[in-house]
């Protein structure tokens, strides 16, 4: 897993609440054994609309998905957290996300970010306003910014360590095996 102290990039406006680990993924895209592969599943279903965010060249390169509020219900599947970061996301921003898809996030070194619904509706636009706006997501000082903007978040400080020494479940246990 990456080490995860500062990240600067492009948001992608997701302007969808209740989005469930069926829409990011959907199941016919979980056969593979690794954890790569799996970005071509990431909204598969809302990708054939041509209109869909992801479809809209300002937008593809975003490495910041800034989603509405209950991000990553329904199943515990932690592909729909490999197909955020196969695709290229860093960071996920949202108002609310599901308690299993954080920890998967976290786990695997996806940063989700809790900010207000306000905050959340501010960073839609100014990134709608301007898609070249650049964000950065700040775990060491617990902070997004952006333009003049600067927000605080929470984290708890075992899960910040982890992402911030860039440790997993397995890393974390042969850090344990050297000492």
């Amino acid at each position: 897993m990456d080490k995860f102290t500062t990240h600067t990039g492009t948001g992608v406006p997701l302007r969808r609440s209740n989005v469930d680990t069926d829409q990011i993924i959907p199941a016919v895209y979980l056969k593979r054994v690794t954890r790569s592969g799996f970005e071509d599943g990431l909204f598969s279903a809302w990708r054939n609309d041509p209109e869909f965010v992801l479809n809209k060249a300002e937008y593809k390169a975003g490495t910041i998905l800034v989603a509405g509020a209950d991000f990553g219900t329904g199943s515990s599947r932690e592909h729909a957290v490999w197909a955020l970061q196969n695709y290229g996301f860093k960071a996920v921003l949202s108002s609310r996300f599901a308690d299993i898809f954080r920890g998967n996030s976290m786990k695997a070194g996806l940063l989700t970010v809790i900010l207000t619904e306000s905050e959340i509706e501010a960073i839609w636009a100014a990134i709608e306003a301007d898609a070249t706006t650049q964000i950065t997501v700040d775990l060491e000082n617990r902070q997004v910014r952006y333009g003049s903007t600067t927000l605080s978040f929470a984290i708890d400080d075992y899960t910040r360590w982890r992402l911030i020494e860039g440790l997993d479940d397995i890393g974390l246990t042969l850090k344990h095996v050297d000492a």
